[in-house]
């Protein structure tokens, strides 16, 4: 598992997180590839939503998160999100 980000806000129904910032270190790999569809775990590693959007700057991007059913949008923000 690896941390993706924070939930800053919520919008049309989508939770918007604030990636982390990237390692840019040698053998470091670009962690932001091949995002869309990826499952994101909160803290609880219960299964929150999917990754369908990453927009905004390479560095430090932003990522749009449609949430599964049952999930509370308003409750995430703050909260630190995971992909499997």
């Amino acid at each position: 598992m690896r941390r993706v980000g924070s939930v800053v806000r919520t919008a049309q129904g989508l939770a918007v997180l604030r990636a982390d910032e990237r390692d840019e270190g040698p053998g470091s790999s670009d962690p932001f590839r091949d995002e869309i569809g990826t499952m994101v775990l909160d803290d609880s590693l219960e299964e929150v939503g999917r990754v369908v959007d990453v927009f905004g700057p390479v560095e430090r991007p932003y990522i749009a998160v449609t949430p599964d059913a049952g999930v509370h949008l308003p409750s995430l923000v703050g909260s630190t999100l995971y992909a499997r």
